[in-house]
């Protein structure tokens, strides 16, 4: 029973992470650019050095990143208000909607799926999904600690 609950939980994790392959390949992006719009799209706009620590990349890597993202005209840079020394990342709201048109389909797909569940089952699986995304941001943050320098 156990080793079912594995296999199905993989299997459910690599769907997840396959969609977010097809999904950057579509937009015409890498995983990490992807990643990084989604952080974007959801947080508002975040300095370099935020989108650098919440990526896992380096502050080259992430200027290269953001370049890119712009080109692509995605994300646009802006002064922060706060600092104005300071630049910020933010995303293009047009732009999103492209984005949405490719996940859109998956999206109502999954709605669904939950719609089939009760509300007090949904309050349970919205409650792990509340729960499992920070650990695995931790799990990720360990996986890339134990292997710097390598």
């Amino acid at each position: 029973m156990a080793r079912e609950r594995h296999v199905v939980f993989r299997r459910y994790l690599d769907a997840v992470g396959l969609h977010g392959l097809a999904g950057a390949e579509a937009a015409g992006l890498h995983a990490t650019e992807w990643y990084a719009l989604s952080l974007l799209d959801l947080e508002g706009a975040l300095t370099s050095g935020e989108l650098s620590a919440r990526t896992g990349l380096t502050t080259g890597a992430t200027t290269r990143l953001i370049d890119r993202l712009e080109r692509a005209g995605y994300v646009r840079r802006a002064a922060d208000p706060a600092d104005r020394r300071k630049v910020v990342v933010e995303p293009v709201p047009d732009a999103l909607a492209d984005i949405e048109a490719i996940v859109g389909p998956a999206r109502g797909r999954i709605a669904e799926v939950i719609g089939r569940y009760s509300p007090a089952e949904q309050e349970v699986l919205f409650d792990y999904f509340a729960r499992a995304a920070p650990a695995y941001r931790e799990a990720s943050e360990e996986i890339r600690a134990a292997t710097r320098g390598r």
